[in-house]
């Protein structure tokens, strides 16, 4: 290659034009040898089967799903189940694989590695069903083996491991669901019995003291307070109709006192002159000694000294008046009877007053006490009410995860379904020999590429004009054609060197 020569594409026909039979030879040679590479690979049969995701039949809306883990991560969860160890060797003891002087550890591990679970892609798929619901996830059992027969079986086994295992595991799920639920609602039911006790224990201990019942405490306080003011008013009344009756009284019983006094003397003089008399005669019948005289002079005596007193102190009490025979007038009588039930009425009123003053202030003491048990009663109340609503919340779960769980025994829940059975395949999945063979020939193109690029490198011949112009910076006067057997060819060397000459 002329250093500090550009090409273009006429330069790179002549070039492909000049070693064209070497690139044919690289790359048909290494296409044939990747071909023939092909060969030496022992077969690998790969076969698939198609797993449909089918949603609830219940709407989401009316029944909740119990699992809420993602279908890939829930593959995902299957694939490692399915794959153990203990699976797996099940799995070889029932199809006798371990077969050929193969061991059972072996064979495991190939299975481990040979099976793959991949997404499904709707578009690509053969089924219609699967086509015609995009919104419905899939996906690709895969299991590759030496023998075709082996790979369906086994494929066909481990993808109804999938299907059981995803029945059971969704079934487990709801069940342990369901069973955790009962048992929280079970403390939650304990939890709100003690809250309500505590809440009833706190009420019945402070009865009318609650601040729900403040309300209801002020009005009845107001309405205890009118009612004493009313009985206050009323006692009032009835100690001046008293006062009123007994200074009425008092008038009436000296009058009628000063009015009798007269009386009751002259009748003590009247009497005494009697008794004098009938002294007399006795004594004139009888001797000093004689009871009947003793007697007579006892009661004069006596009136004697009752009529002294009279004179001293100019008044009589209600002895000498009943002594005498007399009573007290009606209109005296009525102001007494009217005083009487006057005491009556003030001892009722003062005793009610009592009481009302006792309740006043028992309702004061609970307006009073009413903000040191607010705090606690509202603590009460918030504690209540969470326990009512994590008890009511549990139980709405507890009902739709019973639900959710008899779906999932119905099988209406969201199901694994086999679309497409695991195939027998009929060819090889690798060696794929075309693509041997489309990989030897990419890679002699490439070698034979390189080979020309080094050998165009190393080439320094001068084969044109610009050749020439590019090592001697001089135009050329003429040029040789190359002589060719051809008359064409002579014909056009002899056309390019007039071009020459003209160009010169």
């Amino acid at each position: 290659m002329i250093a500090n020569r550009l090409l273009d594409f006429d330069d790179y026909l002549a070039i492909a034009r000049r070693h064209f039979k070497l690139l044919c030879f690289a790359t048909f040679s290494a296409a044939a040898i990747g071909f023939l590479v092909s060969f030496a690979f022992s077969p690998q049969y790969t076969s698939r089967s198609l797993v449909l995701v089918e949603r609830q039949t219940i709407p989401a809306g009316y029944v909740r799903p119990i699992v809420t883990t993602s279908v890939i991560d829930r593959i995902a969860t299957l694939q490692q189940q399915v794959l153990s160890r203990s699976r797996l060797e099940a799995l070889a003891a029932r199809l006798d694989l371990a077969r050929g002087g193969k061991s059972v550890d072996k064979v495991v591990d190939g299975i481990q590695r040979n099976v793959s679970f991949v997404e499904a892609d709707p578009s690509t798929s053969t089924s219609l069903i699967f086509r015609r619901t995009m919104d419905f996830l899939g996906f690709y059992v895969r299991f590759t083996a030496d023998n075709p027969q082996d790979a369906r079986e086994i494929c066909a086994e481990i993808t109804s491991m999938v299907l059981a295992e995803n029945s059971k595991m969704r079934e487990q799920v709801a069940l342990n669901t369901t069973d955790f639920l009962a048992r929280q609602l079970a403390e939650a039911k304990t939890n709100l019995d003690q809250k309500d006790q505590e809440f009833a224990e706190f009420k019945s201990r402070f009865l009318g003291q609650l601040p729900t019942d403040m309300e209801n405490n002020l009005a009845i306080l107001n309405g205890l307070n009118s009612e004493f003011d009313a009985n206050t008013q009323a006692l009032n009344r009835a100690e001046q109709d008293k006062s009123y009756a007994q200074s009425l009284l008092d008038q009436q019983v000296v009058a009628w006192k000063s009015s009798q006094f007269n009386q009751t003397t002259d009748t003590i003089g009247q009497r005494l002159i009697a008794l004098r008399t009938q002294l007399i005669t006795l004594q004139d019948r009888y001797t000093h000694d004689h009871p009947d005289v003793i007697k007579m002079r006892s009661d004069i005596a006596a009136l004697e000294a009752k009529q002294k007193q009279m004179d001293e102190s100019g008044a009589t009490d209600g002895d000498t008046l009943t002594e005498t025979g007399r009573t007290e007038p009606p209109q005296i009588t009525q102001l007494r009877e009217r005083i009487r039930q006057d005491d009556n009425l003030v001892a009722r009123a003062a005793e009610k007053g009592k009481d009302l003053q006792t309740m006043i202030d028992s309702y004061r003491n609970r307006l009073t006490l009413s903000p040191k048990v607010e705090e606690e009663y509202k603590q009460l109340t918030r504690d209540n009410e969470v326990a009512h609503h994590l008890y009511d919340t549990l139980l709405a779960n507890k009902s739709e995860s019973e639900i959710q769980t008899d779906l999932e025994r119905s099988q209406q829940g969201e199901q694994l379904r086999l679309l497409d059975a695991a195939d027998l395949p009929d060819s090889p999945s690798f060696p794929v020999r075309w693509k041997f063979a489309g990989g030897g020939l990419a890679g002699g193109l490439c070698v034979g590429l390189v080979a020309v690029f080094w050998m165009e490198w190393q080439d320094r011949a001068l084969r044109d004009e610009r050749d020439v112009l590019a090592v001697l910076e001089m135009p050329m006067l003429a040029s040789v054609p190359w002589v060719s057997e051809n008359p064409q060819g002579q014909l056009n060397g002899a056309r390019g060197r007039l071009k020459t000459l003209l160009r010169a």
